[in-house]
Order: C-alpha cells, then sequence, then structure tokens
C-alpha cells in the first residue's frame, strides 16, 4: 500500500505570503498538490502536514474540494525533516511504500507518479529529476567565481520521493541519531547506502518558491487544459 505523506509546513518567507493558498488556476496551491495524489490510483491514503496555525484552512480546503483520500490532517515541525517523521508516525500498519512531497510543487502529475512508484517498488526509492541546463559555476564568499561544474550527469530532484517505508524509516532513525540536517528523503537514505534511481522528467515539477513562479505555473496548467 502506497501512502502520500505532502509537507506543507513551510514559512514562504521568499514569497512574503503563504504560497500554499495563493491562487492557481482557480484553486489554491496545495489543493493542486493534493488532487495530483487524490487521482493517483497506486495512492492509497494522503496525510497533509501543515503549519499547525493553519490546520483549519487546510481542512476547509479539503473539505470543498472534495478529497477523500486524506487521512490525517496534522502539524508539522520546526524542519522539513520534523514534519516528515510526524507524517511517518501516522502511517498505518499495512503501508509498505511512502511518498513524500513538497506541496509547493503543484505541477506533479498523476502518471509520474506512478513511474515513480513502479520504480520504487523494483528499486527500493525513487524520485525524478530534471537534467540542468544551465552553466554552473562555484564562487567564493564574494561572489568572485572560482570554478566550474560539470553538468553531464547532474539533475536538478524533485518531488515526490518514494520509498519502502522500512528503508525510509531506517533512514530517518539514522540522521535523527546523528544529529544530522537533509533538505530531501534522498540524502537521508543515501546515509545508509539506499538504492535511489532517478527517472528524468521533461515536463514542469518546479516548486513555487517566489512570486513570479505563480504566473508560469498558470501558464503550464492553462496549457495541459488546451491538450
Amino acid at each position: 500500500m502506497l501512502t502520500a505523506i505532502i509537507v506543507a509546513g513551510g514559512s514562504s518567507q521568499r514569497m512574503g505570503f503563504d504560497k500554499l493558498f495563493a491562487p492557481l488556476n482557480g484553486r489554491p496551491v496545495v489543493a493542486h498538490s493534493i488532487a495530483a495524489f487524490e487521482n493517483t490510483a497506486s495512492v492509497h491514503d494522503i496525510i497533509l502536514v501543515g503549519r499547525a496555525d493553519r490546520l483549519s484552512d487546510y481542512e476547509e480546503i479539503v473539505r470543498l474540494q472534495g478529497f477523500g483520500k486524506i487521512s490525517a490532517v496534522i502539524p508539522g515541525g520546526a524542519r522539513r525533516q520534523d514534519s516528515v517523521q510526524k507524517g511517518l508516525e501516522r502511517l498505518a500498519q499495512d503501508c509498505n511504500f511512502v511518498a513524500v512531497h513538497d506541496a509547493a510543487r503543484p505541477l506533479v502529475r498523476p502518471a509520474m507518479i506512478e513511474k515513480i512508484y513502479q520504480c520504487a517498488k523494483r528499486h527500493g526509492g525513487a524520485a525524478s529529476g530534471a537534467p540542468v541546463r544551465d552553466t554552473l559555476k562555484r564562487v567564493d564568499g564574494q561572489l568572485r567565481v572560482i570554478g566550474a561544474i560539470e553538468r553531464s550527469n547532474l539533475y536538478a530532484v524533485e518531488t515526490p520521493q518514494i520509498f519502502r517505508r522500512d528503508l525510509l524509516a531506517e533512514a530517518y532513525r539514522a540522521i535523527a541519531n546523528a544529529a544530522l540536517e537533509v533538505t530531501d528523503e534522498i540524502s537521508a537514505v543515501e546515509r545508509i547506502e539506499g538504492a535511489i534511481m532517478l527517472l528524468p522528467n521533461e515536463e514542469p515539477n518546479f516548486k513555487i518558491t517566489y512570486p513570479a513562479d505563480l504566473p508560469l505555473g498558470e501558464s503550464v496548467l492553462r496549457q495541459r487544459g488546451a491538450r
């Protein structure tokens, strides 16, 4: 059974307002992320981990949008990994695979979620990634260029990231015991040398980070609707 943990606990400091409630093509950003998993056949249930002060707002979105797979809406922690841990603690006993997704990635599609899941079932862990196309430079503390980074094998990793439950649980225990901070699940699983496969993704699945990302997301959704 596959359970999705959608992490919606960020502070949105770079946006200046709570981006997850910003309108995007007629519904809040977070609703698009939930809908993608709601419409994925292999997803059995969804745990939404949000800011403690806005849980009632998330619950209202769930009610208005008619989402039926939400099994829990719970408060997150201070860090992303703390929020994921709280989601892991709410998994049902018969759950054997876990998808962790950033709510600020509203453009993910059910077909990609399914592909990642099938890959994770074969290898233990999987995620999608966009090939890096830009020239990358390394700089010093004064932003002076001091070198280049070869980009031929570089990917910008996305979410969802899907893992066997036991593998992800072991990884999170390891980072907790080592008092480490990680920014995603792959970083945690890497610590215990777990196998992770990356699926190249040519479709937009970017994270809403800055105000300019909202009209870009609108454009993507309109084009999809037109097709």
